[in-house]
């Protein structure tokens, strides 16, 4: 599908970064097995990827705004757009040597989410959207969430908590309530492709507390754009300031969100 000029620039510097990261990653694996490890390098990986996305989205677009995970926030001199971007969402799993990761492009106007981006270099799919004109992924296959109508019948994603992160017991609880009722929860560890997925009819939904902006602006509204329901988990929230989500096809919103939320 032929995108905005500002669509354009992103999948190209995502395609950019997604080439380091690839050429990187294919020497995770030698890694493992040193005394020192692979951390370092991959920290390394990251800050190379951001920056090569901020050389290319700021070189493009150099008014607007930028907050990422690892450089922090950039004031742009148009205060109406602002780029929000995760240079490797799925760290630990580029670190293990897993093949599921992504970098996220989100373009921001006037506080919406208007363009979004997720690159899964290892397996070269590239999902998109702008507002209005539906998600895609590649070339020219069109996103359609699944068309599943019974929570018995569908798979779910999240995230776990780990290192001690506050809202384990929440999330235990979630999923107590969550697994006798449907086929499934997987957790893959890298939000902007659970809602790629989502957008692709892969899971039929997807939750999660505690996220950052840049982990969900784009797959948020790829998901939206491939037809799912989009709420914060408290209905009186905001998701990219609280970074709690419920999302799922049309069918199953009303049922899945209730699950979550009578906690």
């Amino acid at each position: 599908m032929p995108g905005s000029a500002n669509l354009n620039i992103m999948m190209k510097a995502a395609r950019k970064a997604g080439r380091s990261l690839v050429k990187d990653f294919r020497e995770v694996e030698n890694l493992q097995v040193s005394t020192k490890g692979a951390g370092d390098f991959v920290s390394r990986a990251d800050i190379a990827a951001e920056e090569i996305l901020k050389t290319e989205l700021l070189g493009a677009r150099p008014t607007y705004g930028w907050i990422a995970e690892e450089g922090g926030e950039i004031a742009g001199k148009d205060p109406t757009r602002r780029w929000i971007v995760d240079p490797l969402d799925g760290t630990t799993n580029f670190l293990h040597g897993l093949p599921h990761w992504a970098i996220s492009i989100a373009l921001e106007h006037k506080g919406e989410i208007v363009a979004g981006v997720v690159f899964d270099a290892a397996k070269d799919e590239m999902f998109y959207a702008e507002k209005g004109e539906g998600a895609w992924l590649n070339d020219s296959l069109r996103l359609r969430v699944s068309a599943r109508h019974r929570m018995i019948e569908s798979i779910f994603a999240t995230g776990l908590p780990f290192a001690g992160r506050v809202d384990l017991p929440e999330t235990l609880k979630d999923l107590a309530r969550v697994l006798p009722a449907t086929a499934g929860v997987r957790r893959f560890g890298a939000a902007s492709l659970d809602l790629a997925y989502v957008a692709a009819g892969r899971y039929e939904g997807f939750w999660e507390r505690k996220l950052q902006p840049w982990d969900v602006a784009a797959g948020l509204l790829i998901a939206k754009e491939a037809g799912a329901l989009v709420e914060p988990m408290n209905p009186e929230g905001n998701i990219l300031e609280d970074g709690e989500m419920i999302v799922a096809n049309e069918p199953i919103f009303s049922t899945f969100a209730k699950v979550i939320r009578n906690g």
